[in-house]
């Protein structure tokens, strides 16, 4: 039998030819450290060290292994952490940690390269970006990655001493973190998903006895709703579970299926067509799956097209018909377009995951999600289960970004094939799946139009959009141009335009980088149009007092002050500068509960919240180690776990503001109960003497619920549903039903002001620089928020320049189902991101704090493009930005 030195020890090869040396790593030896993401080369998560050398182990043969040394992260840290690991943590360059392993791999062997023939001198970003060009981070911590490397091969990092300021960064940077893909229990079981390979079609005839029959099959079930019919390709039909993965292929092609094609309608264009197939007929309309994050307003239906959802208008009669009386008199003044924005997927790096185990009638799920209670409670729900039988689990979570929000098929199938299995099951979709059929933020047609008045104030807006929605309806992003630049007017409308692909779902901030894209520059073009300066225009248009002074800010940028005096350029290369605003709603969730306890002289905080990459842990610790006068690190946060007191979900930006206010009023309580059980009392307006008094005290907790905000004392500071009126009243409503949130006074507002250069001849679009304005209030974890706030601005650059869904209009096939197809940014695509926190604006929030996720993203496009329109005098109106479209429309202009 071939064997290999792995970490230092012998270990036997499979005689598997077709085995891969990262199956072997995770499902032989158990070091899941090394990640499986992209299987083609493509992330780097997988990377090794083969002799000392890196190399992807989703492409090397097992057997390729044999007599050679092999090392995974858990080697590089296991005596004493490594400079790189070290820097990795001091510098915060992680987020959600599942990408960490393959970069620290990575760099610990360039910094090792560097040392021995640089020394101490500092790479540049360039050498960096190169020796870790061929990893990818979907959280976009590349910032952070950059600072980290070059201080550890600086030397900075040859001591011992340094702070790290995430909590759970130690178990990420040494590979020691798990993941729902790397649970393992024992007699274990691996599930597999049969999916339609027909866009429309209902299931005639399933057999699943061919599947049960073969030898180590353990279940089959079938996962069809009750018309048995399909809506797209990848849709579920069974599922079985086999001792291995190879088995449960086996057994899927074994199943006997007859299916009979439907017609089908695929894309926006060919759904709203008159006479297209319709998807869903009435009875079935119900079965939709929803695309944002609440429940769907009542509209009509017409074919295909739901909508329009109208509820967010003001005098919308007034507003077409000034419009329409501005376009006849051929109003230089009137701005309108047609934009459409592409289809993003969200990529999560961790897949679609879940492990089920049934223990007598009590059921634990470890799943990837971004809800752990909530799930809890759907899955209690679904299976008739009392609440105190289901356990949810999700130690750490490797993305979401809103995909991983609900009860989905993989957990469905998996707690389908633990019950008849009687035994363990774990379903983890492959990379196909995670790009075809988790969701997506759908693609949109925006038709706007633009009024200014006379006086120079905004006399009418117009904003109509059709979501490519795919089989799911909710679609929000007209509705949204209702909260910002306050018109005489407004006629907004949004439509979902359904057909025979897989629905979309929430995507960081649902609706709003489509409905900026459009509105933004529309403000960019009156702006020129009338001669103003866009950021003064925006002032003078938008009254939220958080974006006046992040106005005020970015007016005093050099970039932005160098921009207004530039000569106009010729040549091939051109430089721009961008501005476009952003907001989003203030939500927190109701019912989160907080216990904070002291047990042998140790804090410990609890809650049943999940840590995505967004720092919950951290914002737990900090909060209660500001307020005992200890170091973070003192505190044991434990969440992941349903059985923990009632946490909120991670979603809509509402984690940091629904997790501070009941943190402080438990620690608030807990004080008062050390204080009674203490012999020693505390000096009056000092924490000195809290270390030694926990020390001292006896096991006690004291818990306590989220409370209802104080009402804003601050001029301006206002519900942004009440500034919508009385819809918005009842948009609210329908989101705390759906979602068990609020939404409370204040706008979490942004600016960003972007630097791009043009090359003219190749249509090639480099981001220079970054500004980020942001005002989310009080920053809890600044670290954690700075790398939070650049990641979404990653995710928005991703968003305008390079991603997009692709699929076959035929057959509804994927088309970018691998990571080499779908293009996502990498470390070198990474501008300098200068992050500025305005922290004021919501003091009546107990804690003063409030989330950053969705608003940091949200102006990011349109900047970009009105970076590129000021730049070359083009108004791109179509995202992604490819170099084809810009040199399209960089001759047209020519031309005309």
């Amino acid at each position: 039998m071939s064997t290999m030195t792995i970490n230092g020890r012998l270990a036997p090869l499979p005689d598997d030819p077709d085995a891969l040396l990262v199956d072997v790593l995770r499902g032989e030896l158990d070091l899941t450290g090394t990640k499986l993401v992209c299987g083609s080369g493509v992330c780097g998560a997988c990377t090794v060290l083969v002799d000392g050398a890196p190399v992807a182990s989703c492409l090397m043969p097992a057997r390729s292994a044999a007599g050679k040394s092999v090392t995974t992260v858990e080697a590089i840290g296991a005596s004493a952490l490594h400079p790189v690991q070290k820097a990795f943590m001091a510098h915060d360059a992680l987020q959600c940690g599942f990408c960490t392993p393959g970069f620290i791999v990575e760099a610990a062997a360039f910094h090792d390269r560097w040392r021995a023939t640089k020394g101490t001198a500092e790479p540049s970003r360039e050498e960096i970006g190169a020796a870790l060009s061929g990893h990818l981070c979907r959280c976009g911590t590349y910032e952070g990655i950059f600072n980290a490397v070059a201080a550890a091969c600086m030397g900075q990092f040859d001591g011992s001493e340094f702070a790290s300021p995430r909590i759970e960064a130690r178990a990420k940077v040494t590979g020691a973190a798990k993941y729902t893909v790397d649970i393992r229990h024992d007699g274990q079981q691996e599930g597999v998903i049969l999916r339609s390979q027909l866009a429309h079609a209902r299931i005639a005839e399933l057999d699943l006895a061919p599947a049960r029959a073969l030898a180590g099959v353990s279940a089959a079930v079938s996962l069809l709703g009750d018309d048995r019919i399909v809506r797209y390709v990848g849709a579920p039909i069974a599922a079985v579970a086999a001792k291995d993965r190879r088995t449960a292929l086996a057994a899927i092609a074994a199943i006997r299926l007859k299916s009979e094609a439907l017609p089908s309608v695929i894309g926006l264009d060919a759904a709203r067509k008159s006479g297209a197939p319709v998807v869903f007929e009435k009875s079935a309309r119900k079965k939709a799956g929803n695309v944002s994050e609440g429940t769907p307003a009542p509209a009509p239906w017409n074919g295909n097209v739901r909508g329009p959802s109208a509820a967010f208008s003001n005098k919308a009669g007034k507003a077409r018909s000034w419009i329409a009386a501005a376009r006849e008199d051929e109003n230089p003044l009137l701005v309108e377009a047609t934009f459409r924005t592409g289809t993003q997927s969200h990529a999560c790096l961790e897949p679609h995951a879940a492990v089920a185990r049934f223990d007598g009638d009590s059921l634990t799920v470890h799943v990837s999600t971004q809800a752990v209670f909530h799930l809890m409670e759907m899955i209690a729900k679904r299976y008739e289960l009392s609440n105190d039988k289901v356990r949810v689990i999700a130690d750490h979570v490797g993305g979401g970004f809103g995909s991983k929000a609900s009860l989905g098929t993989e957990t469905i199938a998996a707690i389908d094939l633990a019950r008849e299995a009687r035994a363990p099951v774990r379903i983890a979709y492959d990379r196909h799946e995670e790009l075809s059929v988790t969701g997506y933020r759908p693609a949109a047609e925006l038709k706007i139009a633009l009024l200014p008045s006379e006086q120079g104030g905004l006399k009418a807006l117009s904003l109509t959009a059709h979501a490519d929605t795919g089989a799911g309806t909710n679609s929000t992003m007209a509705a949204l141009a209702r909260l910002i630049y306050p018109a005489e007017a407004k006629a907004l409308s949004d439509f979902d335009v359904v057909s025979n692909l897989p629905p979309g779902a929430p995507f960081r901030g649902p609706g709003g980088p489509p409905m900026a894209f459009a509105l933004e520059q529309a403000i960019d073009e009156a702006a020129l149009r009338m001669k103003d300066d866009p950021i003064a225009l925006r002032q003078r248009w938008d009254p939220n007092p958080n974006r006046q002074r992040l106005y005020d800010w970015a007016a005093g940028l050099d970039v932005w002050r160098g921009m207004k005096n530039a000569a106009p350029q010729t040549g091939r290369y051109r430089r721009g500068v961008g501005v476009a605003s952003g907001y989003w709603l203030y939500l927190w969730q109701p019912g989160v509960k907080i216990e904070v306890a002291v047990k042998s002289g140790r804090i410990i905080a609890s809650t049943s919240t999940q840590d995505i990459g967004q720092g919950s842990r951290t914002v737990i610790a900090n909060t209660v180690a500001d307020a005992f006068g200890l170091e973070p690190h003192e505190i044991e946060v434990r969440i992941g776990d349903s059985n923990l007191p009632e946490g909120p979900g991670a979603g809509g930006s509402r984690s940091t503001a629904s997790v501070i206010p009941p943190t402080l009023l438990a620690v608030q309580k807990l004080k008062e109960a050390i204080e009674r059980s203490a012999t020693r009392k505390p000096v009056r307006g000092s924490n000195a003497p809290w270390r030694e008094m926990i020390a001292a005290a006896p096991d006690l907790s004291a818990s306590a619920v989220r409370p209802e905000d104080s009402k804003p004392k601050s001029p301006g500071v206002r519900s942004p549903l009440k500034d919508a009126g009385f819809m918005g009243l009842i948009f609210g409503w329908m989101m705390r039903r759906f979602s068990n949130i609020v939404v409370g006074a204040g706008v979490p507002s942004s600016v960003q002001v972007i630097e791009v250069e043009v090359d003219t001849w190749l249509g090639h679009v480099r981001v220079l620089n970054v500004h980020t304005g942001i005002a989310v209030g009080r920053i809890a974890a600044p670290a954690l928020a700075r790398s939070q706030a650049a990641g979404s601005v990653i995710q928005g650059l991703g968003y305008a320049l390079y991603e997009a869904r692709e699929t076959d209009p035929r057959s509804g096939d994927i088309l970018s189902a691998g990571m080499e197809d779908y293009r996502i940014p990498g470390i070198s695509d990474t501008p300098g991101i200068d992050v500025h926190f305005d922290e004021h604006g919501f003091d009546h929030v107990l804690g003063g704090s409030v989330g950053i996720g969705e608003v940091a993203t949200v102006p990011t496009s349109p900047a970009l493009a009105n970076a590129i329109r000021n730049a070359t005098g083009i108004r791109l109106t179509e995202i992604p930005i490819r170099p084809d479209r810009l040199i399209a429309a960089l001759k047209g202009r020519a031309a005309a």
